[in-house]
């Protein structure tokens, strides 16, 4: 008897919303026909999905951008007068399918137009609908994160001077798996959500978990073949740290899968095999890590020893060239560097003054012979 009560109620109210609708009329923000349609799809009916008039409100949006002003203020002020567990889920299936159209206007939404974070039922005592306000406050989180992103992925798409970038895939592949992350805390968690309105919502967040975790697989798989021994160490750090999650979040799914079959989800039945990413390709990143940090050591080696290896230079301006035809006989491509040539052997062989002379580090050492030239400058 209270469950009759409840949908007469319940189709009363939409009765009267349809009924004021016909006295508006059509503006920059209002469409009557518009209006009617996103009613029935957010009736207060828990039986059944109205997906007829769902479909016209997609063919609307896909049609002319002039559409998205009426749509936003019709959801919105919907959702924003409604305590009914049934009306807020159906008006988030209906905000899932637009945002499944990618229309290029979609992109001036950015995030969602309402707010449902801390929805609660006001029909029912919340030991009875706590698992519905739950279900409801993990899927708006949810698409409001991915209205997000997919308003910023439309504003890239349309910027030709934008230039992709490995560090942009990266970027995108993790939030990615921060909304996939989203994803998989929606699912009824009380006893009494076996009802057809959730089994639908649970279909169409099931398809989307295939989609997002689709195009995270694709991406990474496209990612590696990029990181190479050349790659810098903060690129291939963050490509190991995003290989590592999708292994994590490839077991959660298994599990997600495995529980929304055992609870009737149609599009569930068949669990996909979820590929693991080969051992091999983890330890070629990580090699590119070790490979790098390995490389800044011996740089830093280098440069240490390159400073312990000082040639002495004559840079003396009152010093001037020499002409002789006597020469001491050096033995063949004899190396002099700063620890094994002296002063006093220097000023001895060369007739310099043995006074300190400056130190000029450079990159090889020079060596002398007995082929030197007659012309000798210092």
């Amino acid at each position: 008897m209270m469950k009759l009560w409840k949908r007469a109620s319940g189709a009363l109210k939409d009765r009267k919303s349809l009924f004021s609708i016909g006295f508006s009329r059509k503006t920059s923000f209002r469409n009557p026909d518009l209006d009617s349609a996103i009613i029935h799809a957010t009736s207060h009916d828990d039986s059944s999905v109205d997906y007829h008039n769902a479909h016209r409100v997609y063919k609307w949006i896909r049609s002319s951008p002039a559409n998205l002003k009426p749509l936003v203020h019709a959801l919105s002020s919907r959702v924003n007068r409604t305590r009914s567990w049934i009306v807020a889920l159906k008006a988030l299936m209906l905000v899932h399918g637009v945002l499944c159209c990618k229309a290029p206007s979609l992109q001036e939404i950015r995030r969602l137009p309402f707010d449902l974070s801390d929805f609660s039922d006001g029909h029912s005592r919340p030991s009875k609908t706590w698992g519905f306000n739950a279900f409801i406050r993990a899927y708006f989180s949810f698409l409001d994160q991915y209205s997000f992103f997919l308003s910023d992925q439309i504003r890239r798409r349309h910027k030709k001077s934008q230039v992709d970038s490995v560090n942009l895939e990266l970027e995108s592949i993790q939030k990615l798996q921060s909304i996939l992350h989203m994803l998989l805390q929606i699912r009824p968690m009380a006893d009494n959500m076996k009802k057809t309105l959730i089994l639908e919502a649970m279909d169409c967040v099931v398809i989307e978990i295939f989609d997002i975790y689709g195009r995270i697989c694709s991406a990474i798989a496209k990612l590696l073949i990029k990181i190479h021994p050349a790659a810098g160490k903060a690129e291939a750090v963050m490509v190991l740290k995003i290989v590592k999650k999708a292994t994590s979040q490839g077991e959660d799914l298994a599990l997600y899968f495995e529980f929304c079959k055992e609870f009737g989800v149609s599009n569930a039945h068949e669990i996909p095999k979820f590929v693991r990413i080969p051992e091999e390709d983890i330890q070629a990143i990580e090699k590119v890590i070790n490979g790098v940090e390995e490389k800044v050591e011996t740089k830093e080696k280098e440069e240490e020893l390159e400073e312990e290896k000082g040639i002495i230079l004559v840079e003396r301006p009152e010093l001037q060239t020499i002409i002789t035809d006597k020469w001491e006989i050096f033995e063949d491509d004899y190396c002099f560097t700063s620890k094994e040539i002296k002063e006093t052997d220097q000023s001895r062989k060369y007739n310099v003054d043995p006074r300190p002379l400056p130190l000029i580090v450079i990159d090889e050492p020079v060596y002398f012979t007995h082929t030197l030239p007659d012309l000798i400058t210092f």
